[in-house]
């Protein structure tokens, strides 16, 4: 994988909804990082899984927006608890936003399968506090590659 597009997945920020509000993260946070000391979402095993841009492909609006529908609306049949999130650049001049869902308890499995099929060139998935970028398209990496992550709380 390109280093800059590796360095842009790891530093996107994430607002993901946690009891106490919205809670803004990347993964480009320190290694050596005590998993058990963040809030309580970060702990337990989710994905943030998107339907938008499939291979980085921009796409009109309303195509985006329909396939990220049908994306909830198969997780939902799935038996999956969804809740909206969105990634984006932390940059002054950035502009790039993407919604995104965030699934809880979703096995790593069935998380591949769903960037595979929505053509994503990778997946977030997470559990017990430590992140994983997985590719999930075999033209950006080598599929089912892993980069091995750490969240860092962002204010």
């Amino acid at each position: 994988m390109d280093q800059n597009l590796l360095r842009s997945y790891l530093s996107t920020v994430y607002e993901i909804p946690s009891p106490s509000g919205l809670l803004r993260v990347s993964m480009d946070g320190d290694v050596a990082a005590d998993p058990s000391l963040l809030p309580d979402p970060l702990t337990k095993t989710f994905a943030i899984l998107t339907a938008y841009n499939p291979r980085s492909m921009l796409l009109p609006r309303r195509v985006n927006e329909a396939r990220h529908q049908v994306l909830r609306d198969l997780l939902i049949l799935g038996v999956y608890r969804v809740e909206s999130c969105v990634g984006y650049e932390d940059e002054p001049e950035g502009v790039w936003r993407e919604p995104a869902w965030f699934v809880h308890n979703m096995d790593r499995v069935e998380a591949e399968a769903f960037g595979r099929v929505f053509r994503q060139n990778t997946i977030v998935w997470s559990s017990g506090g430590r992140p994983e970028l997985i590719v999930t398209d075999p033209t950006c990496d080598e599929l089912g590659k892993t980069v091995a992550a750490s969240f860092r709380v962002r204010s």
